[in-house]
């Protein structure tokens, strides 16, 4: 479509979702890069450990009531820095830095999912086998094509690969799967980016803020919608 970009499309669709943090206890991605929980602090991520047995005791996940004063991720992080690496670039390739905002990676996007496919659900461990498959066809298609790791490959080439498996339904066959990982990554790479304080302030977001008193919607909100107060 003329005229519209990427990052405007994108933008577009996580709009209705911006008051709606990752479910796993994320709100977003701190300026450093790692999750920030929902009073601001970022907070370790544990990037980079190799998957392998828990070592945190609540990994199987709780019962009780998560303490949204003093969040916690109680499982242990699985993606490898390498693989993060990877993920990190193919994060900027869906959200490049503008003149509004950063990038996605740069304010944690990677992180994010990170967290989300560590996390001990069914979904979130389909999504893990999803995107971990994902990532190592991204480098075997990065060498194949341009003799070079993914996260290596000027930005250009980079796009060259994610043109092919952008859309599903316009993917050739030997495609499809890669196309299935790119659709997930980017549901999850624009979560990340518009629950943070920077997406946000991309959208133009001003909820989630306190207010001594509300006085109601404005009036030109209910004649659009023909109330009647």
């Amino acid at each position: 479509m003329s005229g519209v970009t990427r990052r405007r499309m994108l933008k577009t669709l996580a709009a209705g979702a911006a008051g709606a943090a990752g479910a796993v206890g994320s709100a977003g991605c701190g300026g450093d890069g790692r999750p920030r929980d929902s009073g601001g602090a970022a907070r370790g991520s544990g990037a980079g450990r190799a998957a392998g047995g828990p070592g945190n005791p609540l990994a199987a996940g709780t019962p009780t009531d998560p303490d949204l004063i003093n969040p916690t991720v109680p499982w242990d992080s699985v993606l490898t820095e390498d693989e993060l690496r990877r993920l990190a670039a193919l994060c900027d390739v869906i959200i490049p830095a503008d003149d509004r905002s950063p990038s996605a990676a740069s304010i944690g996007a990677q992180d994010f999912i990170n967290e989300w496919v560590s996390a001990p659900y069914e979904g979130n461990q389909n999504d893990l086998t999803l995107i971990r498959g994902g990532l190592a066809w991204l480098d075997r298609e990065a060498t194949a094509r341009f003799g070079s790791e993914f996260s290596e490959l000027p930005a250009a080439q980079a796009r060259a690969i994610c043109d092919d498996i952008c859309m599903e339904s316009r993917a050739a066959p030997e495609f499809k799967t890669a196309a299935r990982f790119f659709d997930r990554v980017r549901d999850l790479t624009s979560t990340a980016f518009w629950t943070s304080a920077e997406g946000m302030e991309d959208l133009g977001f001003v909820g989630n803020r306190p207010m001594a008193s509300f006085e109601g919607p404005p009036r030109e909100v209910l004649d659009l919608l023909g109330i009647t107060p």
